[in-house]
């Protein structure tokens, strides 16, 4: 079921929204050559707690870790290991979330290792970061869900790039995974009509590989199964009368 959020909920979701999006910066700042993802991992769930949060990936359906760190041709879900040491160059995906005076937040960057992206990679993440900006763009009171939809897939493709359909971004509040589902394709015009206090968390997921993505044998770590990179962006949107508001910031 949809659900509006009152004045009073979307305030919480706000405030939310922000703290992660700190907590997200403060993980990808620390994200460096030699580190471990269970490092950013342990760091990130200190950070959950110190905000009087509660770490709202772990434990989720099974999944034993606060933070996901998705490398190269991991899209999605990467379980962070002490055995998993970050290089110059690597691809790293962070998906984080809380939950807060009864409320989820859901963030997810990607990010380069070292200083310098190769050309390939800058512009995979130009593509992610566009795609995702022209989602937001449509998340307009009366549009559809699937203008979003659309707006993501199309722009994607368009650049010789797929995006993943088997995860979808989705509504987001007292649950994490509330309805609509905002899949990344599809055509413009359906799905459920956007009403002001909706709040959605929109994430394209790109990748080089245009297969659809396997799970590992962990249950978790979505791949591409041919290799390639592959990126995850992640921001929570709210809809208003007066337009989409970006109540995070990811980059």
């Amino acid at each position: 079921m949809v659900t509006v959020k009152s004045e009073q909920e979307q305030e919480i979701m706000r405030e939310n929204a922000h703290l992660l999006s700190e907590i997200l910066r403060q993980i990808t700042d620390a994200a460096r050559e030699g580190v471990s993802t269970h490092e950013l991992d342990m760091l990130g769930e200190k950070l959950i707690r110190a905000v009087g949060a509660e770490p709202a990936f772990k434990g989720y359906r099974g999944y034993p870790a606060s933070v996901c760190t998705s490398l190269n041709d991991e899209v999605v879900h990467g379980i962070p290991s002490k055995r998993r040491v970050l290089k110059k160059g690597d691809v790293l995906s962070i998906d984080t979330g809380i939950r807060r005076r009864g409320y989820f937040a859901d963030l997810a960057t990607t990010m380069v290792i070292g200083d310098d992206a190769s050309d390939r990679v800058k512009k995979l993440l130009h593509v992610a970061w566009e795609a995702l900006d022209r989602g937001v763009a449509q998340a307009q009171s009366g549009n559809r869900v699937s203008d979003i939809s659309h707006a993501i897939g199309s722009y994607v493709e368009s650049q010789g790039y797929s995006v993943v359909k088997t995860f979808v971004g989705h509504g987001i509040g007292r649950a994490m995974h509330e309805d609509p589902q905002v899949p990344n394709y599809g055509p413009a015009g359906k799905g459920t009509k956007l009403r002001p206090g909706m709040v959605l968390a929109i994430e394209p997921m790109v990748k080089e590989d245009p297969a659809e993505v396997e799970v590992a044998d962990d249950g978790w770590t979505a791949r591409a199964p041919n290799g390639g990179l592959a990126v995850h962006v992640e921001e929570m949107v709210l809809i208003t009368e007066h337009g989409p508001e970006r109540l995070s910031r990811s980059r």
